[in-house]
């Protein structure tokens, strides 16, 4: 039988990394300058292409 094939598992990883992104970009609208380098360091703990989100975001000039 069996649980949750891997496919599945990958889906909704992906599923709850695109929710958290949104929510980030919403409260990124009204985030001050300390507030906007925590969510570019929850993007890079979050996943794997951060750096291509952040260039997109135009979210550079928050870095480190």
């Amino acid at each position: 039988m069996g649980g949750i094939s891997e496919r599945a598992r990958e889906i909704n990883r992906r599923r709850h990394r695109r929710q958290k992104l949104a929510h980030l970009a919403k409260r990124l609208k009204t985030a001050t300058a300390s507030e906007r380098a925590t969510i570019v360091e929850k993007i890079r703990q979050l996943t794997p292409g951060a750096d291509t989100i952040i260039a997109n975001w135009e979210l550079a000039d928050s870095d480190r």
